[in-house]
């Protein structure tokens, strides 16, 4: 039985995790503190004992003014530089204090202040020298006057200006008179929510009295039904153009210079076609005059599509096409190391569906398309296996940073006129000032359409700059894992770029370098980067897959470089007039050998050796290598392109979604056991359904193309893009 699951709209929230308390660790008698040092092992002891206690009552007496032994007296609390955190506040005891006119609790560790403590005198708060990110827990103080925030890294001016209208008689802020500014965003704020109660009432009162006209208009519409499921930027085929042109000319279409231009992005280049019974005829050729003469995406006549797709994805057999090296050389899968946690295959469950690229935040937006998502990562992690429950998406005009647990949309960042194809994570250093150690924070890039990479702050919620990285637009960002500020940028002008973007201060001052140019022949799609090497870079692009080396010498860093090495498939030897396999548009490593990679049209995924592949010597003319291809695996039969497939090495497992909303999943272990099979495909571990979400007036929305996937490290949560703005999130059982 299918899972019925509902589509939700845009939705935004930003919940928070504590950071744990710090362990003290310190026994008076142990080898450390021997006998002769016992007074001194007492004084820590005592102040252990104390810092797990935090707030008690007697404390608050003795740090409280006028002296006295009641709470309900107290006008003056100083709890400054205590390291306090959230859980050390207790809001019982707290609440006691009715009479606290004065509280300073500067130089602690407060993220946030607690929502339900009421004070109802308090006019003075010193929160500075915090790690205050939420102001809205500051609500209930209605009586405060006087309010220090300063030295907190993550408030934002937005921050300053919601406190102005949460704080009804907020007048002193970090030591400014702010009655003039307040009073006039108090007065817009509420205007602003008249009006809209007013604009909601009448929608509402109109949807009592009409219901039943505006159901019936929308259902009555096939022709605007109709729009809604064939989105503008998937073009219909053309019959009338000839079926000799390249697919791969056909996916080098030069992008406008201008921003404003149409999109140069898959949207004319991914062709799907009206029905079945058109799987012989040919793709329209690309508009614009820009564009070069193409060869129709068509599948072999021989091998009907029809029947291919008919049948159920566990009951596929092997097709013979584009298998002959395999059958002649017995490849066999290498020991792949399994820890305990890898041996049982994963069960996955949909858990969401959003919505949240929607143009203009129409629930009706069934078009845009979603491109890249990746997981934010976890720097506290020692073994780089920490989980994120944070994912991070791009497509249309938006990027959107969302909680998978919950589905909430915490952060949303758009830029009117972009078109968003690509992002990427990293760990950066940002600087406090002389007084205060740097801190390592999580920031995302992301580029498209404009050429422009935008660096974002998704913590403090500021995207804080920008650079060109080139005049076309940008296909694909990825950032360094050995050097995290060092970031590449592929582009449509057929270039490859290396990025020093440097650290940043608490002012988000920053400084990017161009360290290096590599030059491809075409558009590179996918850039990978070998776990075990510093300086290698694969780049998947629509003519092959190429091998770069990217260390920097003492010359000239800017000098551009061609690639050392082309690495070729055995599905090359298949191409015909009607088949070529040239366009990889799927890369990433299994492991520090094992590579997962994908050529279009070709339906199988390939897993072969990076270390046996480029120990091989190149060929001298060609400077091309062929791939040690260990095993194929059975994939989805189809001429859809830029279909990405991603691996999650924690749990050795590899995703890739089809042309018709599903995910098709191989885990190691059962790849290890089928391995022997030469010749042969092996068949995937699991396809996970399209999960069929519904919407009010359109019934169950039919499988989309899913355009790219992600896992967090332990595969808690799964994430894949739609080419119809959907955003599906999977979950684990636990039971698994």
């Amino acid at each position: 039985m299918k899972r019925r699951i509902e589509l939700w709209p845009t939705c935004e929230s930003i919940p928070r995790e504590n950071d744990p308390p710090p362990d003290v660790n310190i026994y008076p008698g142990s080898k450390r503190f021997p006998r002769e040092n016992f007074i001194v092992a007492f004084v820590f002891e005592f102040h252990r004992c104390w810092m797990m206690e935090k707030i008690t009552e007697k404390l608050l007496l003795e740090k409280g003014t006028p002296k006295t032994n009641k709470l309900e007296q107290i006008k003056t609390l100083n709890l400054s530089k205590l390291d306090l955190q959230l859980q050390d506040l207790p809001v019982q005891l707290l609440s006691r204090l009715q009479s606290l006119e004065r509280l300073d609790l500067s130089g602690n560790r407060l993220q946030k202040f607690p929502k339900n403590l009421k004070l109802p005198v308090l006019s003075s708060l010193d929160l500075s020298d915090n790690q205050m990110e939420d102001v809205t827990s500051l609500e209930s103080l209605s009586a405060l006057k006087e309010l220090k925030m300063e030295d907190n890294l993550y408030i934002t001016v937005s921050d300053n200006y919601k406190l102005m209208v949460l704080l009804p008689n907020l007048r002193i802020y970090n030591g400014k008179d702010v009655s003039t500014n307040a009073n006039h965003l108090r007065f817009v704020y509420s205007d602003n929510l008249r009006s809209r109660v007013g604009i909601l009432a009448q929608e509402f009162l109109q949807s009592l009295t009409e219901p039943k006209e505006d159901s019936e208009s929308k259902e009555s519409d096939p022709e605007e039904k109709e729009v809604v499921k064939t989105p503008s930027k998937r073009k219909q085929p053309d019959v009338t153009i000839g079926p000799r042109l390249t697919p791969r000319k056909r996916l080098r279409t030069d992008p406008p210079d201008s921003p404003a231009g149409e999109s140069p992005r898959k949207s004319s280049l991914r062709l799907k076609p009206q029905t079945q019974s058109q799987t012989g005829s040919s793709p329209a050729k690309t508009n614009g005059s820009s564009s070069t003469p193409t060869r129709a995406s068509r599948t072999n006549p021989k091998t009907p599509q029809n029947k291919e797709n008919d049948v159920k994805p566990k009951e596929r057999s092997g097709n013979k096409d584009g298998r002959a090296s395999l059958e002649k050389d017995s490849y066999t899968m290498p020991l792949f190391k399994t820890s305990s946690r890898m041996q049982r295959p994963v069960s996955l469950k949909p858990l969401h569906v959003l919505q949240c690229h929607s143009k203009q935040d129409s629930s009706e937006d069934f078009t845009t398309q979603l491109w890249a998502c990746a997981f934010q990562p976890q720097p506290d992690s020692s073994d780089g296996g920490g989980g994120s429950r944070s994912v991070a998406t791009c497509g249309g005009d938006s990027v959107c940073v969302i909680d998978c647990e919950t589905g909430m949309v915490m952060k949303k960042y758009k830029v009117p006129g972009e078109e968003f194809f690509s992002l990427a994570w990293s760990t950066v250093l940002m600087s406090r000032g002389s007084k205060a150690s740097a801190q390592s924070c999580s920031v995302l890039a992301a580029g498209g359409k404009r050429g422009i990479v935008k660096l974002i702050h998704p913590r403090n919620n500021v995207a804080y700059g920008e650079f060109r990285a080139s005049r076309k637009a940008l296909s694909v960002l990825r950032f360094n894992r050995q050097k995290e500020n060092f970031l590449f940028t592929g582009s449509y002008d057929n270039k490859i770029l290396m990025w020093d973007i440097g650290g940043i201060d608490s002012q988000y001052n920053f400084k990017v370098v161009q360290l290096l140019a590599l030059e491809s022949s075409t558009t590179p799609l996918h850039i990978c980067l070998p776990p075990t090497s510093n300086h290698r870079l694969l780049a998947a692009c629509e003519d092959g897959l190429f091998c770069y080396d990217t260390q920097l010498g003492t010359g000239s860093s800017t000098k551009s470089r061609s690639m050392d090495m082309e690495i070729t498939f055995p599905i090359y030897d298949e191409e015909d007039e009607d088949h070529e396999y040239h366009t990889v548009d799927g890369i990433n490593f299994l492991n520090d050998d094992l590579v997962a990679s994908k050529n279009y049209m070709h339906s199988c995924i390939y897993l072969w050796s990076w270390s046996r592949t480029v120990a091989q010597r190149p060929d001298k003319k060609t400077r091309t290598a062929r791939a040690v291809v260990l095993a194929e695996l059975q994939w989805a039969k189809t001429d859809i392109p830029y279909l990405a497939l991603n691996t999650c090495p924690g749990r050795g497992y590899i995703v890739c979604g089809d042309d018709k909303g599903r995910i098709w999943t191989y885990h190691a272990a059962n790849l290890q056991k089928n391995g022997h099979k030469t010749g042969k495909p092996i068949l995937p571990t699991d396809v996970l359904e399209w999960p069929a979400p519904t919407r009010k007036g359109l019934g169950s929305l039919e499988g989309p193309n899913i355009n790219s996937v992600a896992m967090d490290p332990e595969l808690t949560y799964m994430v894949a893009l739609s080419d119809k703005n959907m955003v599906i999130i999977w979950k684990r059982e636990e039971n698994s």
